[in-house]
Parts: structure tokens; sequence; C-alpha cells
């Protein structure tokens, strides 16, 4: 039995997706359309003796793209020869805005599917001071239409029977501009069999990418010679249906006079204010800030307690040798480092998906739009950012709520920029060695220099933002046209289903190169091209005959990094790295940070034969580990390796240089472009190196 393809389309905000839950009771699956960044739900049920295959369409406005979600929208609904062709289109509204639901739904019918009507929420009806008149709607739609709330199920599976509904055919209640009308009959001779008004899109639209190119030029001549652009037309029609449907509405739709603010209007008056809706927003950022680089401590304590005693488990019941190896510190360790960041991720998600059940994500987007749109980017890129000062890999993932393919771009590109926790450690050891511990204006001077790294990343990203707007071309202007919905209370299931997808889609996307590379980085630090790598002990005895059993373990594994091929890379990018000030064992420090940033302080604890697990908030490790740090000698310049000069080098190559593979993987994933994903990693380390650079040779 063939599925039969149901297609549900909506605005946003109108309960579309609670809708879809509710129909295919979970039973689906999320992934993106080919080739693009949009989400594409579908899912199956079994119902009225038939199998129906469920797509939950992007939200739109209408049938004429302003984004890529929309062109999606548009690309499946016109070609007809798509398997995802819907044989019904299910529109579902809400019923403050029931008057743009029927603009989509009228555009629908008049291309030519059939389609039924869902007012959706039907519990606001009252609330809202509405009255409808639902045989007057339901001969105006000319279809069924349907009442449901999707939060409570109330009257899904009366829609769900809907969907063997037989809908007749629908002669179009537009009346297209007749000063359009040669043009019309011109591009009806390329679309013999098409309705009139499918004809009128194909001309009102550019760039379609379901017609053949021969058909485009044709179109475009077409527009030529009468001298009419596509917004033109899209402008007019707009104008033309919106106020045919106000006045057709007016008999069928009735508001009450009611003078007293709703719900919705009292609670914008404070978290929209000019002065209290920012505070309340940084707030309630600051609130998402601690749960991600605190609350989840305790979890991701747990997740590498998980992996350690998995770890040991496996390397004591395995036979010694490489294999062994292999798998604890190349195969469990990489998984570990994927699944370390989930409670992260877990935790920035569950805050976004109440955001924007509630309704209270259009707000942020309202506020933040007008500071940041200077930029390239959008009011929605405030989350990302802020939350790239716990985690870049969450925050990259949350650009996905972006519309803009040009300002979600940007958003994920420079988010990286941001100061992250995993740089912190770092930031502690390098500041400790080169800040003195005194103070400034009554301020310590340690803590000023944290701070300013902290504000390098944001002027860091918001610049890198300014330039990369001048460069990516956007395929479509931006305009923030919205409406603002109203507060609704969160539906729990769908907050954890959202949740429980972007924390798989992580798992699955981006681990898989992640884990890829980790088992790369071990291969090149634990195997060697010669005997200094593999029989150490008898060099160490040669060198340094008066060690003591344990100096010589810690003498062994530096002996090891420096002769393995993650060390003869350290010596062979050299001379890359020291006109920044920095020697061969900052370079395998640079390398093995590559995995994750904070790799960098225990790498260097072990070239430097201090053992690989040192703790840096464990005053006595700490101390031993500057101790012998600072008493480091760069060969190269005769001088100590971590002076002035280096360590703000340091700093500055850290503050820019994408050394993190777990954000390389999730950039790959989210923008499905291994050239954008090069591009930053270039663009980001070929501005650390120049800082860097420019830094130790003035102050050196």
């Amino acid at each position: 039995m063939k599925k039969k393809t149901i297609a549900l389309l909506g605005n946003p905000n109108v309960g579309k997706t609670s809708l879809f839950n509710r129909i295919t009771k979970l039973n689906q699956k999320v992934g993106n359309y080919p080739g693009i960044t949009v989400e594409k739900r579908e899912g199956t049920i079994k119902a009225n003796n038939n199998e129906y295959h469920i797509i939950d369409l992007p939200g739109t406005y209408t049938l004429f793209p302003n984004s890529l979600d929309e062109e999606v929208v548009l690309n499946i609904l016109l070609n007809k020869n798509g398997k995802e062709y819907p044989e019904l289109v299910v529109v579902v509204s809400e019923p403050s805005t029931i008057n743009r639901g029927i603009i989509i739904y009228q555009q629908v019918r008049e291309i030519g599917l059939p389609a039924i009507f869902v007012i959706n929420m039907e519990d606001e009806i009252a609330d809202k001071g509405l009255e409808i008149d639902y045989e007057k709607l339901q001969a105006y739609l000319k279809t069924t239409f349907y009442r449901t709330n999707a939060r409570t199920g109330k009257g899904v599976d009366a829609l769900i029977k809907g969907f063997e509904t037989q809908v007749g055919p629908y002669f179009g209640s537009l009346e297209l501009p007749t000063q359009y009308a040669e043009a019309l009959s011109a591009a009806k001779k390329l679309f013999p069999l098409d309705t009139e008004y499918k004809t009128w899109m194909h001309l009102a639209l550019d760039n379609q990418n379901i017609l053949p190119v021969e058909t485009c030029k044709e179109l475009q001549a077409i527009r030529a010679n009468h001298q009419i652009s596509t917004q033109q037309l899209q402008k007019e029609e707009a104008i033309l249906r919106h106020d045919k449907i106000q006045r057709d509405l007016a008999a069928i739709v009735t508001k009450s006079v009611n003078k007293k603010l709703s719900f919705t209007e009292k609670i914008d008056n404070i978290l929209i204010h000019p002065i209290l809706g920012y505070i309340i927003f940084f707030g309630i950022l600051f609130l998402i800030f601690q749960a991600i680089y605190a609350w989840s401590g305790p979890l991701m304590d747990a997740v590498d307690g998980l992996f350690a005693s998995l770890g040991e488990y496996v390397a004591g019941n395995f036979p010694e040798g490489p294999l062994n190896d292999l798998l604890v510190n190349g195969i469990i360790a990489g998984i570990g480092g994927i699944v370390i960041f989930l409670p992260q991720i877990i935790i920035l998600f569950l805050f976004i998906a109440l955001m924007e059940e509630t309704g209270y994500m259009s707000r942020v987007v309202f506020l933040m739009d007008r500071w940041l749109k200077p930029f390239g980017l959008n009011g929605k890129s405030v989350i990302p950012l802020m939350s790239g000062a716990a985690c870049a890999i969450p925050a990259v993932m949350s650009a996905r709520n972006i519309e803009n393919p040009k300002e979600r771009l940007l958003t994920m590109l420079v988010t990286p920029f941001m100061t992250c926790s995993a740089r912190l450690p770092i930031y502690i050891v390098i500041i400790g060695l080169v800040i003195p511990d005194t103070e400034f204006l009554g301020f310590n001077l340690q803590g000023i220099t944290l701070f300013g790294m902290y504000l390098l990343g944001i002027i860091g990203a918001l610049l890198s933002a300014l330039i990369l707007n001048k460069i990516i071309k956007s395929v479509r202007n931006s305009f923030l046209i919205f409406e603002l919905p109203t507060y609704k209370k969160p539906d729990l299931k769908n907050v954890l289903n959202t949740v429980w997808e972007k924390s798989l889609g992580f798992l699955v996307g981006a681990g898989k190169i992640i884990l890829a590379i980790s088992i790369i980085l071990w291969v090149l630090g634990n195997f060697g091209p010669n005997d200094r790598f593999s029989e150490p002990e008898k060099y160490i005895a040669t060198e340094k005959p008066h060690l003591s059993d344990e100096e010589i373990q810690l003498e062994v594994s530096a002996y090891k990094t420096e002769y393995s091929y993650l060390g003869y890379l350290g010596r062979g990018i050299e001379p890359v790295i020291r006109p920044l000030g920095y020697d061969w064992k900052i370079g395998i420090g640079l390398l093995a940070s590559f995995a994750a940033r904070e790799v960098f302080v225990g790498t260097v604890a072990v070239v430097y034969s201090l053992g690989e697990d040192v703790d840096i908030e464990d005053d006595a490790q700490k101390a031993t580990l500057f101790e012998r740090m600072k008493s480091e000698i760069n060969r190269n310049t005769g001088l100590p390796t971590y002076n002035f000069a280096t360590g703000i080098s340091l700093l500055l190559f850290y503050a820019f240089a994408m050394q993190c593979m777990a954000t390389i993987g999730v950039v790959r994933k989210e923008t499905g472009s291994w050239k954008w994903t090069i591009i930053q990693a270039g663009f980001m380390t070929g501005l650390a190196y120049v800082a860097a650079l420019i830094a130790y040779q003035l102050l050196k």
C-alpha cells in the first residue's frame, strides 16, 4: 500500500510542531533536507485503514520565500514530481492570526493542491474575545475545517480521520491585477496545464530550482519585456490578498471590545520595556551561563569518571599492547570526549526550548536585533554568542534557530571567538606566569587581565562578523518582520523531544568527526619512527643516570612525547612558530590542544616531566607546574620560555585560534559544508597567528 503524504503547513508559533508530535505520537525522525541545514521532520502513522507519511514543513507566512526554510516549503508544494509532494495539505492556524493562516491556505488551494484548515489553540478563542461563525467560515474556505488543542490532544483524532476527506475543486477568490494580464498570458504558454495562480507564482519568483534553466530564462525575458519585477508582483498580490481577506472576515470573525490589557500585553510591558527588558534578559542569560558553566560540572565529572572507570576496566582486562592503548586512550577517551559535552548541550537546549515554547524567544529577538544588525547578525544570534562563553559546541548548534541563512552562517563562524570555559585553564596558567599578582587601581591585575580576555573574545566576534558581513554575499535581504506570539505554558513533551533531538544530533553527527580526529591524535602521540621512542630508557640512563625510579618514569613519558610523531611535528612547525616566541615544546602543546584547548596544560606538563594529571586547582601541583615552566629556557632565544612577551603572545593565540576539534565537528555538521569549516578554521588561526606575532615582536 502506497503511503499517503500529508504536509502540515502554517505560520510560526501556531503550535504546528506540537500538533505534529500529537499526530505521529513521536513516531518520527528528524534530519536535514538534502544539501542544506533546514531541519526536516517526518513521521508515519497508521489510521483509517491507511498509512500516512506526515511532513512537518518549516513555518512560513507566505509561499513567496524570504528564507531558506520558506524556499523548502515552496519547492515541495510546486514540484509535482518530488517525492515529498503531498496528496493533502493541512494548513494550521491559531485564533488571533487566522487571517494570515487563510492567506497561506488560499495560496495552496490556488496552485491546485487539496487542503483542509485547522484552528489550533481553540481554547484561546474566548480568552482573546473572539467570536467565529464556523458555518460561514467553512463556506468561505470551501473545505472542512477542524478545531484542535495540540497541548491536550483535543480534536486531534477527528483531524486524523479528516485525512480521508475528499476535498472538492477550489476556484480562486483572488482576482489578479489586470495590469499584468499580458505578461501572465505570455507565461501561460510555458505552463499550459497549470492553474492560473500557479503560473502567476512562477512569473513572480526568481531562481526556481524546480524549473529548467531555459524556462527560467524565458520567464525573465517576459518580465523584462513588460518591465516588471518579481518584487513588484509579490507586493501587489500581498496588498490585494490582505485587503480582501480583511473585508471577507469582517462578518465571520468578530472581536468584542475589551479595553483591559491581555495577560500577554501586561507581561510585555515588563519584558520588552526599554530598560527593564534588557535587565531581565541579561539576568536570564546569566542564569543560562551559570547553568552551562556550573550546574553541568557534577554531570560532566560523572561522565568523566564513568569513562575513566571504563578505561581502567578495559586496561586491566585486555592484554597490554597497542590495541589496549588504542581502546583505552584512543576510542574510549575519544567517545568520552564527545559524551562529556552532553550535559552542557542538554542544559542549553532545555533553556532554549523553554524560551521558544513560552514565546519569550521572540522578545529576545526584538530586543537584540537593533544592536546586532549593524554587524550582520540577527537578534537570535545573542543566544549562541553568550552561550559560547561556556562552550562553543552547544552554542553553534543553537544558531540553527536563525532563519536567514547568511546571518545563521555568520553567527556560527564567529561564535567560537567567545571565550569558552576550555580556555580558562590556559589563561589561569599563562596569566599566573607572566602577569604580576599585584593591584592596579584597587583591583587585582591578574583578574583584570582575565576579564580583558573575555572582553577580547566579544570584540573579536563582533569585528569578525563586521568583516565577514562585507565578504559573504546574501541571497536575500533580511527584515525583522514578525508578530510577537502570546505567552503559553510550555509543552513538556515538546521540550524534552527537542532536547533529545539536538543531543542525539550532536552525538551522531559531530561525534563521528570528533572520534576520528581523536584517534588520529592518539596515533601521532603514541607512535614514533625510531628507538628513541620505543626504547627511551637506554637513552635516559645514559643522559640522566642519577634519577629516581619515579623521576625515570616521568622522564620516559616526556621522552616518548618528544620523539613521537607528534613530537616531530612539534619540531617540524618550530620555524613557523618561532617568530611568535614559541619553541618545539610549546608546539607540541599547540598540536595536542587541537583535541581540546585545555589539553595544552596536561601536554606541557608531560613534556616538562611532570606527568599529564596535573590539577591546576591543587595549589601544590599548580606551584610545581609554575616553577618548572618558569625555569624552562627557550633554546632559540636563550631567554625564559614563558616571559612576558611570549605569555601575551600565547594568550592572544588561544583567544583567537580554532583549537577545538569538537567545535570543528559541530560547525561541519551545522553548516553542511567543509568549505566554510575550513574557511573558519583558517580565518581564526590566521588572525591568531598575526595577533600573536605582532604582540611578541612589539614586546620582546
